[in-house]
Formats: structure tokens, sequence, C-alpha cells
């Protein structure tokens, strides 16, 4: 009893300093992927018993209150769906989705644009702002061609919801000048952005405890900065093979695997 007391607390310490790697907490599956990246295995299974035994839990995801102030921001110049969720079956930096969040502030909002590559995840583009005026989500897509190869050639499709943003004629002028295929989800149907929703949902349960110390735009821009590097860097998920996005994108194109992880 005594050695097997002695094993759950050892084991409970290595569960606890994989929940606050880079401070942000984690779910199981998160703790698994992590376990894995420096060299432990445990299943979910005793992770979430010892989690239950010393009373440590999951954060929980939040309704997103902000849905119905983006279906407001609608006009009528939409586009079709053509990516139809098939966000994996075009290739690395084929379908690139791009959605804004809101972010409470000072009892006000900042906004968030961000570009995800739907097939590796990871975060190609984003720009806070205190402002929701158009300039920022044209200047998102300026930094996404700025950073990254991507091959225009009316192959690539940028995905977004049907957000006066996006269909906008500034918007849709700047993506046909550089060569991307505009899509839109259909009115009111989440599911045709889901991957976008799911990081935004994530990103603000891992952010909600930063906010005490934010005083100004610059701590919250700092915040973003750490948080989207940990995303692309340290953020493990199961759909990636347990790997982060740059390192999931790094065994696409060149087989590289983190060679300290032990395979799942």
């Amino acid at each position: 009893m005594i050695d097997r007391e002695q094993k759950d607390r050892e084991d409970f310490l290595l569960i606890l300093q994989a929940y606050q790697f880079r401070g942000y907490d984690k779910g199981v599956r998160g703790i698994y992927m992590r376990l894995l990246h420096t060299g432990h295995r445990m299943n979910k299974k005793k992770i979430r018993r010892l989690m239950r035994k010393y009373g440590l839990y999951c954060p929980v995801r939040k309704r997103n209150p902000y849905r119905e102030m983006a279906r407001k921001m609608r006009t009528n110049a939409v586009a079709d769906n053509l990516v139809k969720r098939e966000f994996k079956l075009h290739g690395i930096r084929a379908v690139l989705l791009t959605d804004i969040t809101y972010i409470p502030f000072r009892k006000s909002f900042l906004y968030l644009s961000v570009i995800l590559d739907a097939y590796t995840m990871q975060v190609l583009s984003y720009v806070l702002s205190p402002s929701l005026e158009v300039d920022f989500v044209l200047l998102t897509v300026q930094k996404l061609i700025e950073k990254h190869q991507i091959p225009m050639d009316h192959k690539v499709y940028i995905h977004s919801d049907q957000g006066c943003h996006y269909t906008s004629t500034s918007f849709r002028k700047l993506i046909a000048d550089v060569g991307l295929r505009q899509s839109m989800s259909r009115r009111g149907n989440c599911w045709d952005n889901a991957p976008q929703e799911s990081f935004f949902g994530h990103m603000k349960d891992e952010l909600h405890m930063r906010k005490r110390s934010w005083k100004n735009f610059n701590d919250v821009q700092a915040t973003i900065d750490d948080w989207m590097d940990y995303y692309n860097n340290d953020r493990y998920q199961e759909g990636l093979k347990g790997l982060s996005p740059n390192e999931f994108y790094l065994y696409q194109t060149e087989g590289i695997y983190p060679a300290q992880m032990l395979l799942p």
C-alpha cells in the first residue's frame, strides 16, 4: 500500500508538471501528449484517476457569448461555401481559415483576427486591434503573404463566416489581387468553420486567468504573442498525431518526428 501511494505521488508530480507546462492549464489529452513529449507514457485512465485523487481539475470550455454579435455583422455580398467542411482533403496550405474574436478588456473589447492552416492547424497570421475597422483584417492577410510561401494560383481557399469584414469590397479585392479563392460558411452554421471556432474557444479558456494582469493594450498583445508561440510550438493535439502544429508541419513536409517523443 505504501509503495503504491508513493508511486501515485510520483506519477501525479509528472502530471502536475505537464498540466502547468508554460503556464497554460491542460485537459487529460493535453497532459497525455505532453508526457509523451517528455518521454513518459501514462494512459489516460490513470491520469484521470490521479487527477481526481489529488483534486486537479481540467479547464471547462465555456459557451461563446459573442457568436450572435458576429451574425449581426453580415452583409449580402456572400461567397459560396467551396470548402464544404473538407478541411483536410486538399493538404497543407490549401485551405486557410480566418475569423475574428472578441477579447473582453476594461469593460470593452479588443479584437483578434487570425488565419489558420486547416491541415496543420498552424497559426499563420494574427493581428490584435482596439478597433473593429476593416483595416486589421486586411493587415492579417498582408502579414500572411509576407511571412509564408503560399502558392497564389486560385487553388488556395480562404474560408470565413459571412461577417461584414469578409464581404467588404476592400477584403474581396485584396484576396482577389493576391490570388486567393474566397469561400464562406453557410448562414448560421458554425460547423462550416468548426476548427476556427474550436481554436478560439480553447484560447479564451487558457487565457482566462491572465486577464487579471492586463493593464493596457501592450499587456494583452504580449499575452497573445506568448500564447500563439505556445500554441504553434508546444500545444499538442491528438488530431495531429500528438504533435504541436509546427511539429506536425515538419513531420508532414520533412518527415521529422520529435526524437525525444515516445510514439503513441
